[in-house]
């Protein structure tokens, strides 16, 4: 069963997912302390995070190819809620390399990569058709899109969460883990990826690779999310959208305890209603 529109994803161009569902360095430790190979094959709400992922990307019509990024598939093959993925036809895999900016440059290379392309992350287990729809709609037309949650978004919805905020005038943002690369000029932005993605958590860590000016005009907030964006882009050469999502629950992904809980508690509110 699926929550998804047709008539939405039917104008939607069709696009190529990219799924990040390899291990960080060092292990993980809520994989760990479960005794299981990968994070991504943790259960949440009795089905492995990446199962959840891809029957989302997999099930809406606005979306052809998925493939995988992984340091090692043979756990994947041997659990029984992603075993199928490996005679999918749509499934491709992908080994990882050193980091993900490097491995998804990799893939991008490959023959089979066709754009646009929707990139999320193996624990972004709460990833819906409508979340898909309306990320994909709004990026149309960009070389790179983000997806963001506004703070008052989430905190109405889920007092409780806690995230990681980047600051701006006019609001305080969240990932939420959906990029969208449109052309193949997106690839330039991996080369900055690399350099701050073992800061992933820190958002203002990025704006220092483009210079103190506007480092300076983010931190004392006299830049709007979409102003910081245009400013970005015209650096690169690239029309870059930021995609304030409406679902609070996009940004919320499982990257900790308290992260699993939340999520189970939400998909399991999530199927009562839809047995109402």
């Amino acid at each position: 069963m699926t929550d998804e529109n047709p008539g939405d994803a039917a104008v939607l161009a069709r696009a190529d997912a990219i799924v990040l569902a390899g291990s960080r360095p060092g292990g993980d430790a809520m994989a760990d302390s479960r005794g299981i190979a990968v994070k991504a094959l943790i259960p949440v709400a009795g089905k492995a995070m990446l199962a959840h992922v891809t029957d989302a990307l997999l099930s809406h019509s606005a979306i052809g190819n998925v493939h995988l990024l992984a340091q090692d598939f043979k756990p994947f093959w041997a659990d029984s809620d992603t075993q199928g993925l490996a005679a999918n036809g749509r499934v491709m895999v992908q080994e990882s390399g050193a980091t993900i900016a490097v491995s998804v440059d990799a893939l991008l290379k490959r023959e089979d990569a066709r754009y646009p392309l929707l990139i999320t992350t193996a624990d972004n287990v709460l990833l819906s058709q409508e979340m898909i729809a309306d990320f994909l709609n709004a990026a149309t037309a960009s070389d790179i899109a983000i997806a963001v949650v506004e703070k008052d978004v989430l905190l109405r919805r889920y007092p409780a969460s806690r995230r990681t905020w980047l600051k701006l005038r006019g609001g305080h943002y969240s990932g939420a883990n959906l990029f969208y690369f449109g052309s193949p000029q997106a690839r330039q932005i991996l080369r900055y990826w690399a350099e701050v993605e073992q800061d992933r958590k820190k958002g203002w860590k990025i704006l220092t690779i483009f210079g103190p000016w506007l480092l300076f005009l983010a931190v004392t907030r006299m830049l709007t999310v979409d102003q910081l964006a245009a400013r970005v882009g015209r650096k690169l050469g690239l029309t870059i959208k930021i995609v304030p999502m409406t679902q609070a629950e996009a940004c919320i992904d499982v990257d900790k305890e308290i992260d699993l809980a939340m999520v189970e508690q939400i998909i399991a509110a999530q199927t009562k209603v839809a047995d109402i």
